[in-house]
C-alpha cells in the first residue's frame, strides 16, 4: 500500500499497516496536499481516495460530509463533485477519539448499590463496558464519570472487572484506589462471586465443570477459543429449568477469562442462544429460539466490602427481552408436553415430571445452596 507524501501527494512507497483499522483512528493524518492534473474529472471522494489510499473511501466519504474536507480552503460536503485538478485539498483536524473516552456522557445507569467505597450497577445489554477500538464514545466508563465525577481521579473510572456489551447484569465499580486495589486483589484469588443465567441450545441433561484454558482463535483473531496453550479457565454450571430445544442453566465463574462462559459451553456442544459469534459450528444441537443477543446475563454478585470486611451479595433479575425469551420457550414447552399427552406424569425420559411443567432444579438464596428433584446435581461450587 503507497501512502502520499505530505505536501505533494506523491507516493512514497508501500508502507504495511498495523492493526486492522488502525491507520483509520488518526485525527488529522496528512496536511494540504494537491490534486494531480491526471485525476482532473474524478469525483472528490475517488480523487481522495487516490491521494490517501491508507483511509477507506467509505471513511473518506464521511470526512467530506462531516465538513472536514476544504478545497482551496472552502469546507466541501460533496463526495460527488468534480475535481478540475491541481487544487489543494486538506482535511481539518477532528477531536482524538480516544480523548473521548475520558469525558463524562449523560447516560442513564441502573444503580443497585452505592457507598463510599463502591458502586454496583445493573448494565444493560447493548453497553459497552471500556472504551476501544470504534467505541470511545458512549461507554459504561464515560457513564460512569458523569454519574461520579470524582472517578476521574481513578484508573478507567473504578472498573475492575467487565461484561461483554451484549451481557447484561451486575458489576462492580470502586470509588477510591484503596477499594480498587482490594477488589482486583479480591478477583486475582477467586473470592469475587459471579453467577450467570445462561440459556444454552439443546438440552443439558446435568450439570459439571468446564475446565479448559482459552485464548485466542488461531486464524479469526477477534474470537477467542479453547486453547491448550491459553490461560486456565474454568466453569461451574447448575442446570436450573430444561425446555423443548434448550435449557436455563445457572454457571459460576472460577476464572474470568474473554467471552469464557460462551466459549466454554460452545466447547460441549451447547453455545447460547442467540450467540452470533460462537454458536456457528453447533449443527448437531437445535438452533434454539431467535433472540438479538447471546442470552446470558450476570444474576449474582458477591464479595467482601473493601471497606468494612463484610459479605456482600446482590442479585438482579432477567432484563425484559430475557426473562420475555424464558417465559416463551416455557410456554412452548408446556404446550408441547400438553400435545404429547403424557398422562402417566413422566417426561420423555422416563422421569417423573412436575405437575405445573418442566422440570425444574431451584437456586435456594444467595448463599450458594441448591435443592430439586432427585436427579439433580449436589456437586459443590
Amino acid at each position: 500500500m503507497n501512502v502520499p507524501d505530505e505536501k505533494t501527494g506523491a507516493s512514497q512507497g508501500p508502507v504495511r499497516e498495523q492493526g486492522e483499522e488502525r491507520a483509520d483512528y488518526s485525527a488529522n493524518p496528512f496536511p494540504a496536499s494537491r490534486v494531480p492534473g491526471e485525476d482532473a474529472g474524478l469525483r472528490l471522494d475517488l480523487g481522495l481516495a487516490r491521494l490517501w489510499p491508507r483511509h477507506s473511501r467509505s471513511r473518506l466519504q464521511g470526512w467530506i460530509r462531516e465538513g472536514r474536507v476544504r478545497i482551496d480552503g472552502e469546507i466541501v460536503r460533496e463526495p460527488r463533485r468534480k475535481l478540475r485538478g491541481g487544487e489543494s485539498v486538506a482535511l481539518d483536524e477532528a477531536p482524538d477519539e480516544r480523548a473521548l473516552s475520558s469525558r463524562p456522557e449523560a447516560i442513564a445507569l441502573n444503580v443497585v448499590h452505592r457507598d463510599e467505597a463502591i458502586i454496583v450497577i445493573d448494565k444493560p445489554a447493548g453497553l459497552v463496558v471500556h472504551p476501544g477500538s470504534g467505541n470511545w464514545s458512549g461507554t459504561l466508563q464515560n457513564a460512569l464519570l458523569h454519574h461520579d465525577p470524582a472517578l476521574e481521579g481513578i484508573p478507567r473510572a473504578g472498573i475492575v472487572h467487565r461484561l461483554d456489551k451484549d451481557t447484561s447484569g451486575l458489576m462492580v465499580v470502586a470509588r477510591t484506589l484503596e477499594a480498587q486495589t482490594d477488589l482486583v486483589r479480591q478477583l486475582a484469588a477467586r473470592a469475587v462471586k459471579r453467577y450467570y443465567y445462561a440459556l444454552a441450545r439443546g438440552i443439558v441433561e446435568r450439570g459439571g465443570t468446564v475446565d479448559a484454558p482459552i485464548g485466542r482463535h488461531p486464524t479469526q483473531r477477534t474470537k477467542m477459543a479453547v486453547a491448550g496453550k491459553g490461560k486456565p479457565a474454568r466453569t461451574h454450571y447448575r442446570v436450573i429449568e430444561r425446555f423443548a430445544d434448550c435449557t436455563l442453566i445457572e454457571c459460576a465463574l472460577e476464572t474470568g477469562r474473554t467471552h469464557q462462559i460462551r466459549v466454554h459451553l460452545a466447547s460441549i456442544g451447547h453455545p447460547l442462544v442467540g450467540d452470533p459469534v460462537y454458536g456457528g459450528g453447533a449443527g448437531r444441537v437445535p438452533a434454539g429460539p431467535p433472540f438479538s443477543r447471546q442470552a446470558l446475563h450476570a444474576r449474582r454478585l458477591g464479595l467482601i466490602h473493601p471497606a468494612t470486611g463484610k459479605p456482600m451479595s446482590w442479585k438482579s433479575e432477567p432484563p425484559e427481552d430475557m426473562a420475555e425469551l424464558i417465559a416463551a420457550v416455557r410456554r412452548q414447552a408446556l404446550e408441547a408436553r400438553a400435545e404429547e399427552g403424557e398422562d402417566s406424569g413422566r417426561d420423555r425420559d422416563g422421569r417423573r415430571a412436575r405437575a405445573d411443567g418442566p422440570e425444574i432444579i431451584r437456586v435456594r438464596g444467595d448463599g450458594g445452596g441448591w435443592s430439586g428433584d432427585g436427579d439433580g446435581d449436589d456437586e459443590s461450587e
